[in-house]
């Protein structure tokens, strides 16, 4: 449960309250006031609580308390009686942001203290990452005020003013912003960052206006044995001789673990840690960065009273098993230990550190043979080793360019989609495992996030026509379409000619394989009437939110069970929505059946080729509702028996004729024919288990849904009105393509 900014375009968190227990399932949840008074988010799958505001001393009745979100983003439990009297607030319980108004405050008399704590990574879940101090000015200065505020604010021009009270008992500090149309925001990042957004409504998007301290400058961001470069997309990388210690996290940004040697160290050392006194051909060798704009911390550094040159420095490090590091600068220092916070230099300068890092053995010449051979052996590997390291050089040059454009690309991007590498989504999926789909627009396959393993479908999309500019456009437009009954776009991927999208997983699949399936339903039982019915109701809804009441009109183009996906309650969720505009328009032989469009849920409009409309969605909603209805295809093809050849209606052919029978046909006819009945249209693996007003109500809405005309269609919100019994459906008029098959007599087209 979380509270975000409503009219912004992006739905960034502002405050999530049960960020330590995440939901699986976010549709069996439900917020209420419990008996007591508290405000209670449960779990309705196991009917337990998840959050609560857990206050006593409430007066002991559900409609004595009442839970209020103020523009402020304070979500607010207050006394019914009185809303002025505050029993509890969100402000009093920061997550990762400060909002203007709310207090970083500690109590002097209990020293309890709030805290903005960072999340972990992007995904769900907590961390502990960043947990600054909150008794101290945006200027880090203390402020000592006896019951009297003092605002500080070095520039003049800036927006925000920082106050700090310091009463009798409590001391805190709240910011203000002057321009109140100005949406701002403080944040804890992964890093521990402290930043400061504002929106900016012109670009549409939240501007970082100041940050502290640089990622560099946190401790220990990028782990042991690595080096962060100030300005460098990412700031940091392993030192020469060292390589991820887990190149999972680092893929995700996590660079906390550091680097390990890629070789072990082969130290000549006699007892009790110390050297013999004895060096060997095998001794390990250094990398030395010429300039690091500061020398590491962490271990241990010591001054070598011994070591009066550079040389002497050396030795006196291969000499002791535990020194990983040395620097000569007029006098020797030693490291032992892990080495942290190095920093390298990012300017042109020659200002700066030598320091020389221990690593393992870099060859292994005997000393024996012929020194010719030898020499000539030296030759060719040194100019082997240049065009390797030409190579990798190149390569890296590569990857940080590419790197750095994704960077750039999600950083500009007006959604809040995740941007994910082709590397990212080869580990989520393991390398394109777990194939659990397909159809026109490419295969899905099963994977799962780090960190939490969250489960997520990858849709790798084939026959996509434009370019990276135009697809991010699309996507992010799709990205930013949230409601319950639409499957979530959580984020893509652009790789050269590679166009993925990655949704939620649907634990219950789609729904033909319920409605068509032999055993559909789950653990092996059929879908109930009552479950069927939601979810017609729910794909109107969601149908309804694509058509009406995003900022731009999206046609599904594709309606149909394999689309329809299901979550672990069975709720629907509409899938594929949008990407008939993703996909290439210039082929024009699939513009009508694979590309956008399946046979069998077509309006006529589609078939006649004229422009299509919203109203084609309903066309391919009625057909899919009358499946949900009879549990059978729209148009199923079977092989009648050899012996019915003769009849003239069918054609003959090797093992029999084929009879397509089409069964909204049969419905209709039971609908207007005085004599029918209904119960004849149900699926019969119902057993008769149904709500008759709901089966004639659904069956009309299908009639009215599937009409000749597009004008005589009903548009997704009527239709969503008509299931939910808000309005009546009158009695439709027989569709053109129906009364032909009324006249034949016969079902079979």
């Amino acid at each position: 449960m979380g509270i975000w900014y409503h009219k912004t375009r992006e739905h960034t968190k502002l405050w999530v309250a049960n960020r330590q227990a995440p939901l699986t399932d976010p549709e069996s949840s439900q917020l209420s006031i419990s008996s007591d008074g508290n405000m209670v988010l449960l779990d309705r799958a196991t009917r337990s609580p998840v959050w609560s505001t857990n206050i006593t001393g409430i007066a002991a009745a559900a409609n004595s308390t009442v839970g209020v979100i103020l523009n402020t983003g304070n979500l607010v439990l207050a006394d019914a009686s009185n809303t002025s009297a505050v029993l509890w607030q969100s402000f009093d319980h920061l997550d990762n942001t400060w909002l203007p108004g709310s207090k970083l405050r500690r109590n002097k008399l209990t020293g309890e203290a709030t805290r903005l704590v960072a999340w972990k990574g992007s995904g769900a879940g907590a961390g502990t990452c960043g947990s600054p101090g909150t008794a101290a000015t945006s200027t880090g200065e203390a402020a000592a005020a006896t019951g009297r505020p003092r605002r500080r604010n070095r520039d003049l021009k800036s927006p925000y003013t920082f106050l700090y009270v310091d009463a009798e008992n409590e001391s805190y500090v709240v910011f203000e912003v002057k321009d109140e149309a100005l949406l701002s925001r403080i944040v804890v990042g992964v890093a521990g960052q402290i930043m400061l957004w504002g929106w900016v409504e012109s670009a549409a998007t939240w501007v970082l206006f100041w940050s502290e301290p640089t990622l560099c400058d946190v401790y220990s961001l990028c782990g042991s044995f690595s080096v962060c470069t100030d300005g460098s997309v990412p700031e940091c990388g392993c030192l020469q001789g060292f390589v991820e210690r887990q190149p999972r996290q680092w893929l995700y940004g996590d660079q906390t673990a550091g680097c390990a040697r890629i070789t072990g160290l082969q130290m000549p050392c006699g007892g009790g840690g110390q050297a013999s006194g004895k060096t060997t051909k095998r001794d390990d060798t250094f990398f030395t960065m010429p300039k690091a704009n500061s020398l590491p911390t962490g271990g241990v550094a010591a001054p070598s009273a011994t070591a009066s040159a550079h040389d002497d420095c050396e030795l006196a490090c291969l000499g002791n098993c535990s020194c990983t590091a040395y620097s000569y600068n007029g006098s020797c220092t030693l490291w032992y230990g892990d080495l942290i916070n190095l920093r390298g230099a990012n300017g042109s300068g020659t200002d700066g550190y030598r320091i020389s890092i221990r690593l393992g053995v870099a060859s292994d010449l005997s000393g024996t043979g012929n020194t010719k051979k030898m020499t000539i052996g030296l030759v060719v590997a040194g100019v082997v080793a240049a065009a390797v390291t030409l190579a990798v050089l190149v390569a890296v040059l590569v990857m940080r360019s590419r790197r750095a454009k994704a960077l750039r690309r999600l950083e500009d991007s007006s959604s809040f989609l995740t941007v994910f590498t082709y590397r990212d989504l080869q580990l989520v999926t393991n390398n394109f495992s777990d194939k659990i789909g397909g159809g026109a627009f490419g295969s899905v396959f099963k994977g799962a996030l780090p960190g939490d393993a969250t489960p997520v479908a990858v849709k790798k999309l084939e026959g996509v026509g434009q370019g990276e500019k135009q697809f991010r456009a699309e996507v992010s437009t799709i990205g930013m379409i949230q409601h319950v009954n639409l499957i979530r776009l959580l984020g893509f991927c652009t790789d050269r000619t590679r166009r993925l999208l990655v949704y939620e997983h649907m634990p219950n699949g789609s729904l033909d394989r319920h409605l068509f399936g032999s055993g559909s339903g789950h653990g092996g039982g059929v879908l109930s009437w009552k479950t069927r019915y939601q979810i017609a109701l729910g794909v109107a809804r969601g149908l309804h939110y694509l058509h009406d009441k995003c900022r731009d009109r999206i046609i599904h183009c594709d309606v149909k069970p394999e689309n329809i996906l299901l979550d672990g309650a069975f709720a629907a969720k509409v899938a594929d929505l949008g990407l008939a505009k993703l996909m290439g328009r210039d082929d024009s032989s699939r513009v009508l059946t694979t590309t956008r469009g399946t046979v069998g849920y077509l309006a006529p409009e589609w078939i006649a080729g004229t422009a299509v409309t919203a109203k084609a969605d309903v066309y391919s909603y009625g057909m899919m509702l009358f499946e949900i209805v009879s549990g059978r295809r729209n148009v199923e093809q079977r092989r009648r028996q050899a012996e019915a050849a003769d009849d003239d209606e069918y054609d003959s052919g090797a093992g029999g004729t084929v009879e397509a029978d089409f069964f909204p046909l049969t419905a209709v006819r039971m609908l207007f024919d005085v004599d029918g009945d209904l119960r004849d249209a149900v699926d019969g693996n119902l057993g008769g288990e149904v709500d008759m007003g709901e089966v004639e109500r659904a069956c009309k809405v299908a009639c009215w849904c599937v009409q000749d005309a597009e004008s005589a269609r009903p548009t997704m919100g009527m239709v969503v009105k008509a299931l939910e019994g808000l309005v009546d459906v009158n009695f439709p008029p027989m569709p053109r393509l129906f009364m032909v098959g009324l006249s034949t007599g016969s079902s079979h087209t």
